[in-house]
């Protein structure tokens, strides 16, 4: 006997507009190059993920509100 087992994950809607990609990211956090971010997703855990991931090299991005809110907080719990 075998068991099917289906996993559904029902996607979120995502406003375009909010969307960013790797350099809007380095822009909104005051890095120099958009190469930054992926060491930043290493060294920072809690930074917010892509929303879209197409692989290996190719486009990665993020939403502008989560990089927002996450800036945002590291900066409070900085004291700046």
């Amino acid at each position: 006997m075998s068991t099917l087992v289906v996993s559904v994950t029902v996607p979120r809607y995502l406003d375009s507009e909010d969307l960013i990609d790797a350099q809007g990211v380095a822009e909104l956090l005051g890095l120099a190059q958009r190469n930054t971010v992926s060491a930043y997703q290493r060294r920072y855990p809690a930074m917010p993920r892509p929303v879209v991931n197409l692989g290996q090299g190719r486009c990665k991005l993020w939403l502008r509100s989560e990089i927002e809110r996450w800036r945002a907080d590291r900066l409070a719990s900085s004291g700046r």
